[in-house]
């Protein structure tokens, strides 16, 4: 880093080193680390560029810059990641919550809207005690929940849920639970393989968002995935539809098939994923919900014709 240089030209220095390095988006990483190691909001940023960078955080900064350049995410360096509105603490204990993650979230809400309407109406005017005394909560598990983004968010967003997650990874889970805890949400948490901590409970809603790289492909992504976020939440076996398999054999373990079963997956596993839910025969409406670049990313099973 150059001596007496101001924020802009120790932006405009870094932006440059990390094109030179490959990185993708220098700019805004470069944006993102300043913020990080000043202290600095996006408004107080722009404000602050034409002061003298602090010799205090100079150490700081050349560290975080070196980091970013050899390929660690950004998200990683900075130790959180916003998902929903709200922000999550991640390690590299856990993937890095992406936006898309979030079209899932939503989707989970609006089918069971539309399933429950008793039990979320009130909840959606406000009144969350008359949605949560007269009945009983749904009971929804996020499975593989790693930073706990799913999780954390559906038990925030909706008081009448009674939300479960579990993780294989006991290092995920610590990092979940402590996302859970600093937005006061309230989320059991389960160590285990997929549904196998669930065995023998009713489950309402199923939602994950599971490994789903095949695993001959890992080598060939870009490194900041590669070579930083854990292989086991990328890993889905030789074809990535082994957890979803698994998954839905594991529905033995339950009293009875959730009504609502929701999936993340990656490009072109759409129709792979939909014809294994149509195969089990607990949905009777499968839904394939696209991204924002259009991609089919979402998987939905509902069963709209259960009867007590």
């Amino acid at each position: 880093m150059k001596p007496k240089q101001s924020i802009r030209g120790a932006f405009v220095e870094a932006s440059s080193f990390l094109t030179q390095c490959g990185v993708m988006e220098p700019q805004r990483n470069a944006q993102l680390l300043l913020e990080h190691v000043l202290g600095l909001s996006s408004t107080a940023y722009y404000m602050a560029l034409p002061e003298p960078f602090p010799e205090a955080a100079v150490a700081a900064w050349v560290d975080a810059v070196t980091r970013k350049a050899a390929g660690e995410p950004a998200q990683y360096i900075i130790g959180e990641q916003e998902f929903y509105g709200l922000l999550f603490t991640v390690t590299p204990s856990v993937l890095i919550p992406r936006p898309e993650t979030e079209l899932l979230v939503e989707a989970i809400l609006q089918q069971a809207e539309r399933l429950w309407p008793d039990r979320t109406v009130a909840s959606a005017n406000g009144d969350a005690t008359s949605a949560t005394s007269t009945t009983e909560p749904l009971v929804v598990a996020d499975i593989g929940t790693g930073s706990g983004a799913i999780a954390v968010t559906l038990a925030s967003e909706a008081p009448y849920l009674r939300v479960y997650a579990s993780d294989i990874s006991p290092e995920a889970l610590h990092v979940a639970e402590r996302n859970a805890a600093s937005h006061a949400a309230a989320v059991t948490f389960r160590e285990g393989n997929l549904l196998a901590p669930f065995a023998d409970m009713a489950l309402d809603i199923v939602v994950s968002n599971p490994p789903y790289i095949p695993a001959d492909t890992i080598a060939g992504l870009q490194r900041e995935v590669r070579d930083f976020e854990p292989r086991l939440a990328l890993d889905g076996g030789e074809d990535g539809l082994w957890p979803y398999r698994i998954m839905i054999e594991q529905m033995d373990l339950l009293i009875a098939p959730p009504r609502i079963i929701g999936f993340e997956l990656g490009m072109g596993q759409a129709m792979d994923v939909a014809d294994m839910l149509r195969q089990a025969g607990h949905w009777n409406e499968i839904i394939i919900v696209p991204d924002l670049a259009g991609i089919d990313r979402h998987v939905i099973g509902v069963d709209s014709l259960f009867e007590l």
